[in-house]
């Protein structure tokens, strides 16, 4: 499924984010950007360990922004880092937090040349976010973001992980298709 919002290819994958052919990957990363498991740990194993050692010299990342590395052995240049909430019942700003985080890393990569990124479900793993309203605050914020002034972003790719995740975001795109 692909949408197009202003000159941007906007589309849902199942495909692994480690094999996908773009200038940067989105990490599901934690406040402490050493790695984990799901998103992050797949990204960590294949970008090898010289991205652990840079991602060291951050001395972290708070949650809601980003930080960009290299790609190390990945197909892409980038790699950014957005530290998404825990979700803990929508009574501490998780909304907030998650939009956050997904605008830095939009922020970040059109600072950093990039022209093709892929997104994972950012906190919807181990982080508990439910699959829909990430998926809808995610699409909002590429909304958002691309519809404010002219982006250098050519193509943006949701990469889905479960078959929750897959189905918001392929009732998103059916909506803004």
């Amino acid at each position: 499924m692909i949408i197009r919002i202003g000159t941007c290819e906007v589309r849902k994958t199942r495909d692994s984010i480690v094999e996908l052919s773009v200038d940067a990957i989105v990490n599901a990363a934690k406040e402490t950007l050493r790695g984990g498991g799901g998103v992050d740990g797949s990204i960590q194993r294949k970008a090898g360990p010289g991205l652990l050692e840079e991602c060291r010299r951050f001395h972290g990342c708070r949650t809601g922004d980003a930080k960009i590395t290299g790609g190390y052995c990945l197909a892409g240049k980038h790699i950014i880092h957005p530290v998404g909430p825990v979700w803990r019942g929508a009574e501490n700003g998780e909304a907030e937090l998650l939009t956050s985080s997904d605008r830095r890393s939009l922020e970040i990569a059109v600072v950093n040349g990039v022209r093709t990124v892929a997104i994972p479900a950012i906190s919807c793993g181990v982080y508990h976010f439910p699959e829909e309203a990430a998926a809808v605050l995610g699409v909002g914020e590429v909304k958002r973001f691309l519809e404010v002034e002219e982006r250098e972003l050519e193509a943006i790719w949701f990469v889905c992980f479960t078959d929750g995740v897959t189905a918001a975001y392929e009732a998103l795109f059916e909506v803004h298709g």
